[in-house]
């Protein structure tokens, strides 16, 4: 069985974060380079991250502001 991508894991740890309530909705994010370190991977790792949990509308990312999780309500219900 294939091993999961970094950018898989760290994305799957972060919805499981909000899933369990230690993150907030409305939360900001660690910046890139900060989660660079905590992770121990290259910042185009965790814009793969970014990526993947907008694209799922797990954040939203405000130019000069930063990244914020959303609402669970809006995410958890899809399937």
């Amino acid at each position: 069985m294939p091993a999961l991508p970094d950018y898989f894991k760290i994305a799957n740890k972060i919805m499981a974060d909000v899933r369990s309530g230690r993150t907030k909705p409305g939360e900001k994010l660690p910046s890139i380079a900060e989660l660079c370190d905590e992770h121990r991977v290259s910042a185009s790792t965790i814009r793969l991250v970014f990526v993947r949990l907008e694209a799922l509308e797990v954040i939203d990312r405000h130019q000069g502001k930063g990244v914020f999780v959303t609402d669970p309500a809006t995410w958890l219900r899809k399937p």
